[in-house]
């Protein structure tokens, strides 16, 4: 046999296998009609159910084999194989077993001994048809019924993986008894020595194959061997079909999924689909269950699985496995496994999935009515629960009301239990207040007495209810939780990550390349907006910068002809090229800054539409009311605006053939599922993760779709390339947040006067007090406090705006670091609690900035010209450059610059020069914001006070790097061309080093003649 042909494959899989507990099984046993192994059937049943064979041979003698193998192919025809496997068969009112799983504990050493009696087969050049002598490399069989095939190619003998695709393709019927759908073998895997792919269901030319590798360097494919001396696949029977982890996937892993379509005619389509895991799914779910088991409860476990990563089946085996999962000692590990969820296709393929495997009802409960649905459940201690997190902050007061109606007293909280907590998306809302509620609820009586006693630790017996909102915010011995995440923030990798990495994790990059999802940015097309302003009226006011800026780009955005020119832009593109793809049924999502804007752009693109006669109907997408800014009295509803169509009907709507294009406002941006998505024109600045959501609108795949578009009229690709990036390949924790930056800012707020340290501990008191001690003035109490230090800060706001809005910046970095910091240290200061508690409530009742002066361009400006010039086509990569680390919370101020008055022309020119030619006078502020800050750094003016110009100028060369880095997110595209041009970092270095100089100068000057 030569080394380097399929048959020598073959022999190194068959010697693994056969060395695990499989057994050399001849082809020539195979009943090709029946397509089972009927002498293995048989002899699989009188070993291990002996007593009912007895009782079946009294009845049929020498026919019972012949009995027992015709009911047995019934019902594999009828029911098919999973269902056969996992429930047994009926026998003449016998129910019999064709196969013994493992239990979730080894309590039962009978049961240990049938899963252990289990026969797994290993068949070579099976002879499968009753029609031809075609011939399986190989076949895997439980018990005399085959589960899976295998073709294998060696590419040294000149094939792959592709021609075993093309072979099962074109060369396995599967009208063939085996290779009927869920009938009889449930998986075919296509292997050669690099890469594996599978499928489970065979449909001639059509058969769907999905890849099964492992990912190599955040990408798809395998990794080479550490040690050189084995096939990139050898997980594939080394791990994968090793006889427990093939015997676990049948009885824990394969399910059918069933969905129920309706068509534009009305009738239902029934669709049924075998799920198998990806590698990344099983590899996942059996490292959480493995640690899960070894370490114990109260521990984290962060997923990062891109979109296509199938998140929801894997979350539906977690939560199967985690609520039967025993420790070493057969203990139970969790009483209840909780689901947190916001989409309702979890709720029903949860539920139908787990019951699969358990046959059972009642052990998922999704919770769909309230509050008091979701307290019952959990003292029922149901094993699988599916909520959202919005009702436990409510669940408290059910409890004690189902208390008293037991007649129990005011019981307000639960059992101390053991939960696991599996977060579906986990961003940044499950570290605030109502992640904390959950907390609080699940830590039950233990969470209760470790605040006893840190009350009397403390002396403070009767705040005991402060201690116990202290104690919750930390990790809880008796909760693990098990979040899932694309798009992990800072946050999120800091809560629920270990040292700032996720447990498991599945990228993009990996999901784009083996075909789950599409990859959004390759036809990614940006505009940029040239246009020049010219003065009305004849004075310039003098103008905040800031505030001028915003006035004239909201004028800018929403001039009709700007709105107008860019509607006409996405009409035609979408009439020419969008409308033909994906089968003739593609569709399109405008995504707009705000609104009104969305009210304009549904106007516009009605009227033009209806102009020009294109068969394309919109629907428009905002919440609430809008008011017209031109129209006193003018509103606009999404109801009204698209002919009465019910906000809850527009999902199903727009999926229907005639509406093409959705316009949306802040709506639709994330979570929104619709394969037929092609296109998305971008009217809105997108930066960090919100680019990442929106645009990942187009990535559902479908199977006409081969590819996507974006026009961008607003951003830079170079920032939606960053964003992404981060994603890409999994991302990376920057930042730690600094600790003693908590205590620095309270100090600071402390200092103030705005508050006194005895109305923080009034406002506690009352607040915190015990459930007896609680009265109807407890509010008006709290809220008499509170006016205190509102009636300083408007005080304060009268005569010293910008300190009170620093003050106002301050309480919200408090509120901010503390939120944060609290889940990651175990606070044991109450002082910080009670002051988080205060400033929350105070924040609410603060009054508003008293804003600067406001102004409408309308009737200054007109627009002199306004052109789209396209700026760049084509495909952003994903593969240069790094991915830049998630940062944590930083202090943070006002959000408000003193700003400097400029002349209102000089801003225009700035506008104006911005877009155009090479250097403009945008950058001249950017420049100018650089020479402030060198003029503010000491080294600069001790140098600028001792050297001649052309000294000052190599010390500056040096400290002008390092402002532009500091300041690069504010002009990347200036900051590359910077970095990248020596002699455009020459000419900059000495224009702005002469201003410095001079500036510095005549500073020294001044202060050396006082």
């Amino acid at each position: 046999m030569k080394r380097t042909s399929e048959a020598a494959f073959e022999t190194a899989i068959e010697s693994v296998l056969l060395g695990d507990g499989y057994t050399r099984i001849n082809g020539k046993g195979f009943d090709r009609e029946r397509a089972i192994f009927p002498d293995e059937a048989l002899a699989f049943i009188r070993t291990t159910q002996g007593k009912v064979w007895e009782k079946l041979e009294a009845l049929h003698g020498e026919q019972t084999g012949a009995r027992v193998l015709e009911s047995l192919c019934k019902w594999l025809d009828t029911h098919g194989t999973l269902a056969t496997l996992r429930h047994g068969f009926k026998c003449f009112g016998k129910t019999l077993r064709i196969a013994f799983f493992r239990p979730a504990h080894g309590l039962n050493p009978e049961l240990e001994a049938r899963y252990q009696a289990n026969r797994l087969g290993l068949t070579r050049q099976l002879h499968f048809s009753p029609k031809s002598e075609k011939s399986l490399d190989v076949a895997l069989s439980i018990n005399g019924i085959p589960v899976l095939t295998l073709e294998l190619k060696n590419p040294l003998s000149g094939q792959t993986a592709a021609n075993a695709i093309h072979q099962y393709r074109h060369d396995r019927d599967p009208r063939e008894p085996i290779f009927v759908f869920t009938k009889r073998a449930l998986v075919h895997f296509a292997v050669d020595t690099e890469e594996a792919h599978m499928t489970t269901n065979l449909a001639g030319t059509s058969t769907h194959f999905l890849p099964f590798n492992k990912g190599w360097g955040g990408g798809a494919g395998n990794p080479p061997d550490k040690n050189s001396r084995n096939y990139k696949t050898a997980y594939l029977w080394e791990e994968v079909l090793q006889r427990d982890s093939l015997l676990d996937l049948l009885a824990r892993f394969l399910h059918v999924d069933v969905q129920e379509k309706v068509m534009d005619d009305g009738k239902k389509v029934r669709k049924e689909s075998l799920i198998f895991p990806r590698y990344h799914q099983l590899q996942a779910v059996r490292e959480m269950v493995a640690a899960a088991a070894s370490e114990g409860v109260g521990h984290n476990y962060l997923i990062e699985h891109s979109a296509g990563s199938g998140k929801s089946n894997t979350i539906a085996w977690l939560a199967h496995r985690l609520s039967s999962l025993h420790n070493e000692r057969d203990e139970r590990l969790f009483d209840s496994v909780v689901v947190i969820t916001d989409r309702v296709v979890l709720d029903r393929q949860l539920q139908n999935t787990i019951y699969q495997f358990d046959h059972r009802q009642g052990v998922v409960q999704k919770i769909d009515e309230d509050s008091r649905q979701l307290a019952e459940a959990l003292e029922a201690g149901v094993p699988i629960i599916i909520t959202t997190l919005q009702k436990f902050p409510f669940v408290s007061g059910q409890l004690m009301k189902l208390a008293e109606a037991r007649g129990e007293g005011a019981k307000s909280h639960l059992p101390t239990r053991k939960y696991a907590v599996i977060i579906d998306e986990a961003h940044s809302s499950q570290s605030g207040e109502t992640a904390t509620e959950l907390k609080g609820v699940l830590g039950g009586a233990e969470l209760r007495r470790k605040a006893q006693e840190m009350a009397e630790e403390e002396g403070e017996v009767e705040l005991e209810r402060l201690f116990r909102s202290m104690a919750k915010r930390g990790q809880q011995p008796n909760m693990s939780f098990f979040a899932f995440t694309a798009t992990p923030k800072h946050k999120t990798l800091a809560i629920f990550g270990r040292n700032g990495e996720p447990f498991h994790r599945y990228t993009m990059r990996q999901a784009i390349e083996e075909g789950f999802i599409e990859d959004v940015l390759k036809s990614y097309v940006t505009y940029k907006t040239y246009y020049k302003l010219i003065k009305k009226a004849e004075d310039d006011p003098n103008v905040e910068r800031k505030k001028a800026a915003k006035a004239l780009a909201r004028f800018m955005r929403l001039h009709p002809h700007n709105i107008g020119q860019k509607t006409e832009v996405m009409v035609e593109h979408f009439q020419h090229f969008t409308r033909h793809k994906i089968g003739g049924h593609a569709k399109a999502m405008v995504v707009t800054g705000s609104r009104l804007e969305a009210v304009r752009y549904k106007q516009e693109f009605d009227r033009y539409i209806t102009e020009k006669g294109y068969p394309i109907k919109s629907l428009v997408a905002f919440s609430g009311t809008v008011e017209d800014d031109k129209l006193p009295e003018k509103t606009y509803t999404e109801t009204g605006m698209n002919d009465g169509l019910k906000e809850k009907d527009l999902p199903g709507s727009f999926a229907k053939p005639d509406f093409r294009v959705l316009l949306v406002a802040e709506k639709y941006q994330t979570g929104f599922d619709q394969p037929l998505l092609h296109t998305m024109y971008v009217d809105k600045r997108l930066a960090g993760i919100q680019a990442v959501q929106t645009l990942s609108r187009l990535n559902r795949t479908h199977p006409l779709k081969d590819d996507t578009f974006v026009l961008d009229f607003v951003n830079d690709p170079a920032e939606i390339q960053e964003a992404f990036r981060q994603y890409y390949e999994g991302s990376v924790m920057g930042e730690q947040v600094d600790p003693d930056k908590l205590y620095t800012v309270k100090a600071e707020l402390d200092a103030s006067g705005v508050y006194l340290q005895t109305e923080v501990a009034e406002f506690a008191r009352v607040f915190f007090a015990p459930k007896r001690r609680q009265s109807p003035t407890d509010h008006k109490n709290m809220n008499a406090i509170l006016d205190q230090a509102v009636a300083r800060f408007a005080q304060l706001q009268n005569t010293e705006e910008e300190e009170a809005e620093l003050w106002r910046g301050k309480v919200q970095a408090f509120r901010n670091l503390y939120s944060f910091l609290s889940q990651v240290i175990p606070y044991q200061d109450s002082d910080l609690e009670k002051l988080f508690t205060y400033l929350r409530h105070l924040a609410l009742k603060l009054p508003k900035r008293k804003s600067g002066p406001g102004y409408q361009f309308d009737e200054e400006i007109e627009l002199d010209y306004y052109r789209l010039q396209k700026i760049s086509e084509g495909s952003i990569s994903l593969t240069e450059g790094y991915a830049k680390p998630l940062d944590g919370p930083r202090e943070v101020g006002t959000g408000e610059d003193r700003e400097e008055y400029v002349v209102l022309s000089r801003l225009i020119d700035i506008i104006n020069e911005r877009f155009g030619g090479e250097l403009s006078e945008a950058d001249q502020l950017f420049f100018d914001q650089i020479a402030e800050a060198a003029s503010q750094n000491e080294s600069l003016r001790r140098a600028a006070e001792v050297n001649s110009l052309d000294k000052f100028q190599l010390v500056f060369r040096q400290i002008l790097e390092s402002l532009f880095i500091e300041r690069m997110e504010f002009n990347e595209e200036l900051f590359s061309d910077y970095m990248g041009k020596p002699e455009m970092q020459e000419l900059v270095s000495k224009w702005l080093g002469n201003q410095v100089y001079e500036r510095l100068n005549r500073s020294n000057t001044r202060s050396n003649s006082q």
